[in-house]
């Protein structure tokens, strides 16, 4: 592998506050998983266009992959490190972009603290003036365009993603929990 330019920022270590945790990456396993092409519906929020139709199939959690198109109303934020913590890093507050045309991004429909439907989206974007933006969406802000916006779904039928509370990184993450039905491998 070729090095490392000096011209380019060398990446950070990020220290969590609490303490880490025995098995780092936290998985669940299902003989297959359903495959989807979805047309996010124009004049939906993210939410609404990912939820509805989904939750309609018996969809609780999904991971879902958007393949361009355009919002007409946006927002978005980012996570700037934070070293006051208790996290080592919080969203900032919104920033309102308007009509936004979507690069590609990658969101979550999973189970919040509730147990009611929520989407993780993160997105590659470019504002009205052309300038590239992106960040965490606020799925519910965001308003899809006058043409439906394609998202390739993979369904997870054995296990549901649910919110939980972090210790390590003193934030909620969804974290996958095998459905009561499902005999764990």
């Amino acid at each position: 592998m070729p090095p490392i330019p000096p011209s380019l920022p060398r990446s950070r270590r990020l220290q969590h506050p609490g303490p880490p945790v025995a098995r780092r990456l936290q998985s669940c396993e299902g003989p297959q998983a359903l495959q989807l092409r979805l047309q996010l519906s124009p004049g939906q929020s993210l939410h609404e266009a990912v939820v509805r139709p989904l939750a309609a199939r018996g969809v609780r959690s999904a991971a879902l992959s958007l393949l361009g198109g355009w919002f007409s109303a946006l927002q978005y934020c980012v996570g700037p490190a934070t070293p006051e913590g208790p996290a080592v890093a919080a969203y900032a507050p919104p920033v309102a972009a308007g009509a936004a045309c979507l690069i590609a991004g990658e969101a979550t429909l999973g189970l919040d603290l509730a147990g009611a439907p929520m989407v993780h989206c993160h997105a590659v974007l470019r504002d009205g003036q052309g300038a590239l933006c992106g960040g965490h969406l606020m799925t519910r802000d965001c308003v899809i365009g006058d043409a439906p916006i394609t998202a390739r779904v993979t369904v997870f039928e054995h296990f549901d993603l649910r919110l939980s509370a972090d210790a390590e990184t003193a934030v909620s993450l969804f974290l996958p929990e095998y459905l009561p039905e499902v005999a764990q491998p």
